[in-house]
């Protein structure tokens, strides 16, 4: 059976039940939701495309609950996501995020919304189709000639795409003044062609443009390579597609509350055909490495807490002056909570899911991204630090009953 469906989503994007902040769940009022004591309250964003209006979702049910983040970092689409949050002032957050979804999801696929499966399998892989042909409004658009037919060592020789209309749609929608005023941290990842080596523009030590916003989700052979100073760079998802490394690394001695939004999800079925090969592949490739990493972290916490406790034994006297300022930075290792937020994908979602930019699957992934985050915050206990010897845990929604 098929539905009559706007062709363009251009009401409010909040499902039903939305969490107003006056009209939060028992026991959690607006003025508490943020935990005191807490200097961080960061949002990290995964690369992953059309997924990544999940992450709005999850953004706008923050806002609405009063917690907004101070640091906010990303990668590819989490990085675009990121300089939008960042590059505005609170009030317009959401409403700045909702027009670049509308916008990069404009293109009418269809006169009807397919009901079942099967027919929405086919709307995807249309849209998608449409999207590999066209490009996406206000995102990027296909180059002609084609870098087949482009002379070698010219612009057009080496990506599919060209990116300017994303250039445009950034200097429109994020204020890169206020992004360099550093009232909010913010970080982009991205990859050196030349080297290999991953680094991030943070605009802690960088004054942020257009260029490093692209730069981190330039993926390739798609999008074309930016170039930043004298050196080149494509999407830090080819390295890493999750910047919680880089945030566990500059915590200094301040405690947070992370929210690690996920598009790609390291757990998955066995694959049954080749669509589910070529999904299942996608989701490992460009899952994040979150076990590891809080691992890491975790061996290193309780390795330098052994280290201060010896150190106390020892008179300030017997110590060198290198020694006393370790000793001092010692006495304070951040804890961290993290809440993990990981995309679910539907059943009739395959491999191409993340270049699937119709409105109808963008307001499901904005919608699930609300959902999910509602009710990580019904569990109160959840946005508590760890205990002094724990250093970090995790928190997952969907994994509740682990």
């Amino acid at each position: 059976m098929l539905i009559p469906a706007p062709i363009l989503y251009s009401g409010p994007l909040k499902p039903e039940g939305t969490m107003d902040i006056g009209n939060l769940p028992a026991g959690l009022p607006p003025a508490q939701v943020r935990p005191s004591g807490r200097q961080h309250l960061a949002l990290v964003l995964q690369g992953g495309g059309a997924l990544g209006a999940y992450q709005a979702g999850v953004y706008q049910a923050m806002h609405e609950a009063g917690m907004e983040p101070d640091w906010v970092a990303g990668v590819s689409i989490g990085g675009i996501n990121s300089a939008i949050i960042a590059g505005n002032p609170p009030e317009r957050r959401v409403e700045r995020l909702r027009e670049f979804w509308e916008l990069v999801t404009s293109r009418q696929i269809s006169l009807f919304a397919p009901d079942g499966d099967d027919a929405r399998k086919g709307h995807n892989v249309w849209s998608s189709t449409l999207t590999s042909i066209l490009g996406q409004p206000g995102f990027f658009a296909t180059r002609v000639p084609g870098p087949w037919l482009s002379p070698r060592g010219s612009q057009q020789a080496t990506s599919i795409y060209d990116n300017a209309p994303l250039r445009k749609t950034l200097l429109r929608l994020v204020d890169f003044d206020l992004i360099n005023s550093r009232r909010t941290r913010f970080a982009v990842g991205a990859v050196n062609i030349a080297s290999g080596n991953f680094l991030y523009f943070d605009n802690a030590d960088s004054v942020i443009v257009p260029e490093h916003v692209m730069a981190s989700g330039a993926l390739p052979p798609a999008l074309p390579m930016m170039r930043i100073g004298t050196d080149w760079f494509w999407d830090g998802g080819l390295v890493s597609n999750t910047p919680l490394q880089h945030l566990l690394d500059n915590l200094g001695e301040t405690d947070a509350l992370v929210f690690q939004v996920d598009l790609f999800s390291a757990r998955g079925a066995i694959p049954r055909d080749m669509p589910d090969v070529l999904a299942r592949q996608k989701d490992i490739q460009y899952s994040s490495r979150t076990r590891l990493t809080t691992d890491r972290y975790l061996e290193l916490f309780r390795l330098h807490k052994q280290i201060h406790s010896l150190m106390q034994r020892i008179p300030d006297a017997d110590l060198t002056d290198a020694e006393l300022t370790m000793k001092r930075q010692l006495e304070k290792r951040p804890r961290v909570t993290l809440l993990l937020l990981i995309y679910q994908q539907a059943a009739y979602e395959g491999q191409s899911k993340d270049y699937d930019f119709s409105p109808t699957s963008m307001r499901e992934h904005w919608e699930s991204g609300y959902r999910d985050t509602q009710r990580s915050f019904r569990r109160r206990d959840w946005l508590d630090l760890p205990d002094d010897g724990d250093g970090i845990v995790v928190h997952d929604v969907h994994r509740i009953d682990d």
